[in-house]
């Protein structure tokens, strides 16, 4: 899966001559995705399906960051790669590319979803999974990239919300944080030093179902995951109230982004909203009685299939 991870204006907007100006309403899209996020993750957590960590590497320090430097090697390889793809106006390639991409995850996840929601209601006929989760698929990249509507840019949230709860649940702590802190790090220097900011300067009309645009503000579908995995790890694993303070941390950071854009040109999509969702939700976490000390154990300790009472601190 290929993502891109940064905040842009219109290309009318680039020096912002047109007066941009940061909003709340600017944040109803991230909301959005966010709400789905942490539903898709409830559903994981309370479905009877066994989920598999989906890093490579063994969850303790060493692997961790193993892990972590797996993930940005995928991302940024990804990025190159269809930057060069555009430098060389391989447009038809491109679309093949990325509809192959989302196509693949849109399929994963209508399986593993309705796998778990029939899960929930101890509903047999698991045959008929393939088949509807067939349908859906083609379905979401008709709307995508064959409406060219609004509806296009809703499932791109609606993608985003999803595939960042699934990675949410299925990565380890450790991990999940290594990963989430090296992606923000990265995203700072691929916005303005590598492809991801290149590929936002050459145009961002030719990569549809990989960004969205609402009320002048392009978000890169790479954003909304990496939200909804932070925000859909804080539920699984620590509860309600972390979750939400993540969630209010990730909004905050988000704002603090689109001030910067009243600059005009791009800015990365993930340092800010990673850095405080990190942090308000951790903190709620280490003062939340025993939880502390639980998160250390988790952190080192690896996955846990059924990890924390889901409104433990709620």
């Amino acid at each position: 899966m290929h993502f891109k991870t940064e905040i842009s204006l219109k290309p009318g907007d680039r020096l912002g001559q047109d007066g941009f100006k940061a909003r709340l309403t600017h944040l109803a899209p991230v909301l959005v995705s966010l709400s789905v996020g942490i539903l898709c993750a409830h559903v994981l957590f309370a479905s009877p399906i066994e989920l598999y960590s989906v890093t490579p590497f063994s969850e303790d320090p060493v692997g961790s960051l193993g892990n972590a430097i797996y993930f940005v090697v995928l991302v940024g390889f990804g990025a190159t790669i269809l930057f060069l793809l555009l430098k060389r106006k391989r447009d038809r390639l491109i679309a093949i590319v990325v509809g192959f991409s989302l196509a693949t995850a849109a399929f994963l996840l209508s399986f593993v979803y309705l796998s778990a929601a029939l899960g929930l209601f101890g509903f047999p006929f698991i045959e008929i999974l393939v088949p509807i989760s067939f349908l859906l698929t083609m379905l979401v990249c008709y709307i995508i990239f064959k409406t060219r509507s609004k509806f296009g840019d809703f499932f791109v949230l609606l993608l985003g919300g999803a595939l960042g709860a699934f990675l949410g649940a299925c990565v380890p702590t450790l991990s999940t944080v290594l990963i989430l802190c090296f992606l923000a790090v990265y995203d700072a220097f691929a916005v303005y030093r590598g492809p991801v900011g290149k590929i936002a300067r050459e145009g961002l009309e030719k990569f549809r179902g990989l960004s969205f645009t609402f009320r002048d503000i392009h978000m890169g579908l790479g954003d909304l995951t990496f939200y909804s995995m932070l925000a859909g790890h804080m539920l699984i694993y620590f509860g309600l109230s972390p979750c939400l303070a993540s969630v209010f941390g990730i909004l905050l950071g988000c704002f603090l982004a689109f001030k910067m854009l009243e600059k005009g040109g791009i800015f990365p999509g993930l340092p800010f909203p990673i850095a405080f969702g990190l942090v308000f939700g951790f903190l709620v976490v280490l003062f939340s009685h025993k939880m502390g000390f639980e998160f250390i154990g988790l952190a080192l300790g690896g996955l846990r299939s059924r990890p924390l009472p889901l409104f433990y601190s709620f």
